[in-house]
């Protein structure tokens, strides 16, 4: 039986499809590896403005006061947010002489810190602000 060039055999036809169906399956997992990367992004983008609402709740709030708070945040999200003084030091007005005795102000520096956590497909993850800030006394 004589063969003409004029079609393509069986095995060159399953041939191109198994290439084919590869070429889609890899498409198919970038795919979904960009949608879950979005997702991820997403979910972190909602936990940085939910940390800089906290941190400035806890930055505004006069006198600033040292402790650690915790609570829901709703829609998955837990937060902390812990306050702790750092140093204290007498600042003297300006002009003051130090051979003289002056009242002063004492004045603390304290480091705030605020974590917000959340589930994202089984995996517990969580983001981190921290500032300083002065408070007088």
């Amino acid at each position: 039986m004589k063969r003409g060039g004029d079609g393509f055999t069986l095995l060159e036809v399953l041939i191109a499809f198994v290439i084919a169906a590869l070429a889609l399956a890899v498409l198919y997992r970038g795919g979904l590896v960009a949608l879950r990367a979005t997702h991820a992004a997403a979910k972190y983008q909602e936990a940085i403005v939910r940390a800089r609402s906290h941190l400035t709740l806890a930055t505004h709030t006069e006198p600033l006061v040292a402790g650690d708070w915790r609570g829901d945040d709703g829609g998955g999200f837990i937060w902390r947010v812990r306050v702790t003084p750092e140093a204290t030091t007498v600042v003297r007005p300006p002009g003051a002489l130090p051979q003289r005795p002056v009242a002063g102000r004492a004045v603390t520096l304290y480091s705030v810190s605020v974590w917000i956590g959340w589930n994202d497909s089984g995996t517990q993850r969580t983001f981190r602000l921290d500032t300083e800030q002065l408070a007088s006394q």
